[in-house]
């Protein structure tokens, strides 16, 4: 872990700021809207943006870097960043957000490429799982403590989107003072969704249908909040409560995954899930129970992402895993982009405590599919370990994933490699 920090302290700490503006936009843009006088539907549009630039991003990076370099993508992507930012308060349109969403999706896109390339050329082949983890953390501390800040000005104003362009303006400089040159970003020749769903209709269906829900928890939180009343306090504890249950969660269900049939794990996570979501749509009065609601939706959400990419994993040789990995992050892109439609429509025209009846759906179909799948194809147990990786993680990341479970299941990495894990749990 100290030969992780001593190489990359500068690429983590620069990461961890982006993490906080972008956690900050996020959370802020809803409340914003509210207070603009944006329905839920309105909302729904906005938020989309981000993650059609996101899809859009992860398709046209790679020839982008290929042509002027790490470097410069990394510079250029950031500082338009920075800058849409800016151009959030200038003029607190839908049109303009949703361009602007567009924007900023496309270039975190570009931005998780290059971090994580030199990420991954700063690790060894015994600390990459331990670099994957640690980096995971810090984009997860980013967007907890980005909650924070929304207490520090009026959300009416200026003054928190000049905060987030300074984060991002700042984070990029200890990066591109300190990093060394990263390797030539390599394309994998990309598994057609066909092929990909005859592999793993569960890992199909059950990220398209995740997408869905990262987009509502993640991105239409928020705008769940000033629908039902809540303070900008409020509002902000409960997006921590989500982000909070995902970082928790993460290790101790990677762990599990790995020692019982990962489909069994699934349908267990998803129907908790939806009958989780189910109930808090009938308490009258959540108050503090909204805290546990959030953190146990993002707790179960959060690791889903891998947990389906080990499952998939399972049924693949290493050498289609990378294409197959691609493949789950397009249906991943598509689902997070069709889902605030639904649920912002849903929000507008039944109310807002159909926000919980919309996850509970969700969670159910993947539960329900995953039951089927149980009964049309045998048991299988895990045969690839489980690395931890982000639903907003660059294929780059994905494909370092790959090589690490393969590692950790052939027992090729020292036993000291979860010690990060570990400690993790306990925090």
């Amino acid at each position: 872990m100290l030969f992780i920090l001593k190489n990359s302290w500068a690429l983590l700490l620069g990461m961890m700021l982006l993490m906080v503006g972008n956690g900050l936009q996020g959370t802020l843009l809803g409340i914003r809207g509210a207070i603009e006088g944006y329905d839920a539907t309105t909302m729904a549009w906005v938020m989309s943006g981000y993650y059609l630039g996101f899809l859009v991003g992860t398709r046209r990076i790679a020839a982008m870097i290929r042509r002027v370099g790490h470097v410069r993508v990394f510079s250029a992507l950031a500082s338009l960043v920075s800058a849409a930012f800016i151009l959030y308060a200038l003029d607190p349109s839908p049109a303009l957000w949703v361009a602007m969403r567009f924007v900023i999706g496309f270039c975190f896109a570009g931005i998780y490429v290059v971090a994580e390339s030199w990420l991954n050329e700063a690790a060894t082949n015994e600390t990459r799982g331990q670099a994957l983890s640690l980096y995971m953390i810090v984009q997860m501390v980013g967007i907890i403590s980005a909650q924070a800040l929304l207490n520090l000005a009026d959300p009416a104003g200026y003054s928190l989107f000049i905060v987030m362009s300074v984060l991002v303006s700042v984070s990029f400089a200890p990066i591109l003072l300190t990093v060394s040159t990263a390797p030539a970003y390599l394309t994998t020749k990309p598994m057609t969704l066909r092929q990909l769903f005859a592999i793993s209709p569960l890992g199909c269906v059950g990220t398209f249908a995740l997408g869905g829900v990262y987009a509502a928890i993640f991105s239409m939180a928020s705008v769940f909040g000033t629908q039902k009343g809540l303070d900008v306090g409020e509002i902000a504890s409960f997006v921590a409560a989500i982000y909070l249950g995902g970082l928790v969660c993460q290790f101790p269900i990677g762990w599990i995954s790995d020692r019982i049939d990962r489909r069994v794990l699934i349908i267990g996570m998803t129907a908790a899930g939806a009958v989780a979501s189910f109930g808090f749509f009938f308490l009258p009065d959540r108050g503090a129970l909204l805290l546990v609601g959030g953190f146990l939706v993002g707790g179960i959400a959060n690791p889903l992402y891998a947990l389906l990419i080990a499952y998939t994993n399972d049924f693949l040789d290493p050498a289609d895993m990378p294409a197959a990995s691609g493949g789950l992050l397009f249906i991943n892109g598509l689902g997070a982009i069709s889902g605030p439609f639904l649920i912002g429509w849903l929000m507008t025209r039944f109310g807002a405590d159909t926000y919980f009846l919309y996850l509970a759906g969700l969670f159910g179909l993947v539960a329900g599919y995953g039951a089927y799948r149980m009964w049309r194809r045998p048991s299988r147990r895990a045969g690839r370990a489980y690395a931890p990786v982000l639903p907003q993680s660059s294929p780059v990341a994905l494909e370092v994933a790959q090589g690490v479970a393969i590692d950790w299941a052939a027992g090729a990495v020292p036993a000291d490699q979860g010690e990060l894990e570990d400690d993790a749990a306990r925090a």
